[in-house]
């Protein structure tokens, strides 16, 4: 990815998923990176969700990356969120 904002390297959670920006009037694809992480090592006070979208496939969307704040509490309700809707989506595809 050109430009990139998100540090990429062995460390990260996802690199490289397909992504879709959706907008009033288009919607592109675009190779995208996700992160979880905490906003300090030593001493983390939230944990972070963070996306980015390859800007060279986009041409509606400047170059930027998004981070969404838990709290640990939330984190762990996204967590439960994510098990159950994987466990619908391997149902269907049994």
């Amino acid at each position: 990815m050109v430009d990139r904002i998100l540090k990429v390297n062995a460390y990260t959670t996802f690199d490289l998923l397909d992504g879709v920006v959706e907008g009033h009037g288009f919607e592109e694809e675009a190779l995208t990176v996700l992160n979880v992480t905490t906003d300090s090592r030593d001493d983390p006070n939230h944990v972070e969700l963070q996306v980015e979208m390859d800007n060279t496939d986009l041409d509606e969307v400047q170059a930027h990356a998004d981070k969404v704040e838990l709290s640990a509490d939330q984190a762990r309700e996204l967590a439960d969120e994510l098990e159950k809707y994987a466990g619908r989506v391997e149902s269907a595809g049994e």
